[in-house]
């Protein structure tokens, strides 16, 4: 699978990653042993590069993942890690954390800190959870409410930590284009996540954080390419975001899996490939919560997509015009 170095950095990503939310038990209960089976299958099929944070299931992800890899060669694959929220002990643990998308014991509360000293606690938090030395990758995890705090302590923490060697690459990941934009042109972050804004039904990252780290010689990392499910199986009732679709991109999601179809290419295929024409893009992150989920995007990483889908798109203005294509 090809791997593209970050940024002007040497910490490298494959083309497709697995994201490890759901093996935090995101919405529904994955067992051990598919959580295992998931990571197990990604390997064998040349995935190496992995996402997580202490978000994700209160830790479950983090402990799981490390479980996964730790019996994997340290010098063969990419783990990448967020930060932002510490998780702190409830004194009382009732009830589950489903208001907060993961099927766990509430037995923690998340703890918003951007703080010099809570991004340091952070990654030395994450270490204990996974079982490892080391992560190659830091996010700033969802910063939308804290920007200052953000670009003042975290950022410059980060850019501390790299510089004493303690984490590879460092950047910023999130669901909006402003604030990753302004990551992108003013601080010297290796690599973006984007999630959502780049994808078939949805092309605001283009002109904004796209065109913005191409300039600057800044990775992007895409992810939710299938906009939490409407590009992975359009019908009524799939979200979008996380959301019930809206009508209209339903729709719009129908009408492009009709076109794919007509050229012998599942939906799926193309709107994960799609992001990876765009020369800042280094890869995609999806999540999987089965083996059979990650064998199936990898599937359609490798699916061919003939030119001619992509121009049909272009001329029915489904996707921009100026949208580069691999």
């Amino acid at each position: 699978m090809r791997t593209v170095p970050l940024g002007r950095g040497t910490v490298p990503v494959t083309e497709l990653s697995l994201g490890a939310a759901a093996l935090g038990n995101l919405f529904h209960t994955v067992t051990d042993e598919d959580a295992a089976a998931t990571v197990d299958t990604a390997w064998d099929l040349g995935l190496r590069s992995f996402d997580t944070a202490p978000h994700y299931g209160l830790g479950l992800s983090e402990r799981r993942l490390g479980e996964a890899l730790r019996t994997r060669p340290r010098d063969q694959y990419t783990l990448s890690t967020k930060v932002g929220r510490l998780l702190r002990p409830e004194a009382h643990p009732h009830g589950d954390d489903l208001a907060n998308g993961f099927a766990v014991p509430a037995t923690h509360r998340r703890v918003w800190d951007f703080s010099a000293r809570g991004v340091r606690r952070g990654i030395e938090e994450s270490l204990t959870r996974l079982g490892l030395d080391r992560v190659d990758i830091v996010y700033l995890h969802d910063p939308d409410d804290h920007e200052q705090q953000a670009f003042d302590q975290a950022y410059p923490e980060l850019e501390r930590m790299r510089r004493e060697g303690t984490v590879g690459a460092i950047g910023a990941g999130m669901n909006q284009t402003r604030m990753l934009r302004r990551f992108v042109r003013d601080t010297d972050v290796d690599v973006v996540l984007l999630a959502g804004r780049y994808t078939l039904l949805d092309h605001s990252g283009l002109d904004t954080v796209l065109s913005e780290a191409a300039r600057r010689g800044v990775s992007v990392v895409a992810g939710g390419v299938f906009n939490s499910g409407l590009l992975a199986d359009p019908r009524p009732g799939t979200t979008f975001d996380y959301a019930p679709a809206p009508t209209g991109l339903l729709n719009q999601a129908l009408r492009l899996k009709d076109l794919c179809a007509a050229f012998g290419v599942p939906l799926r295929a193309a709107a994960l490939q799609f992001p990876l024409g765009h020369p800042a893009v280094a890869g995609v992150l999806v999540g999987a919560r089965s083996a059979a989920e990650v064998a199936d995007a990898a599937a359609m990483a490798r699916h061919p997509i003939p030119a001619e889908l992509w121009r049909e798109l272009r001329d029915l203005e489904l996707i921009p015009r100026d949208a580069p294509i691999r």
